[in-house]
């Protein structure tokens, strides 16, 4: 009687923790997505931070574009920060690319 007693309290649990879970609001779900593409990229420390700053910003593009395309953009700004061009850059950006494939 016990053991049905505590299958019973286990399954009512689950099922409100996933009704629950179900009604996330547009903020909770864009954090779910940010977060997502942050550990798509292996980001960590403070290159996580800021990613996971810009994308909750409200003017945000970045919580509506794929893991792809964000690993781009981030690749594409650490070329850029690191001023580099042609070969140089080529090569980062295929190195850069790959890290989290």
């Amino acid at each position: 009687m016990k053991s049905s007693l505590l299958v019973l309290m286990a399954a009512g649990l689950l099922l409100a923790g996933s009704a629950g879970a179900a009604e996330k609001t547009a903020q909770q779900e864009k954090m779910a997505l940010c977060n997502q593409h942050a550990g798509s990229q292996n980001l960590t420390g403070d290159a996580r931070k800021s990613f996971m700053s810009d994308c909750l910003k409200k003017d945000s593009k970045m919580g509506n574009m794929t893991p792809q395309q964000m690993k781009m953009k981030s690749c594409n700004t650490a070329a850029g920060d690191k001023k580099l061009s042609g070969e140089a850059r080529k090569t980062f950006m295929s190195s850069c690319l790959k890290k989290s494939a």
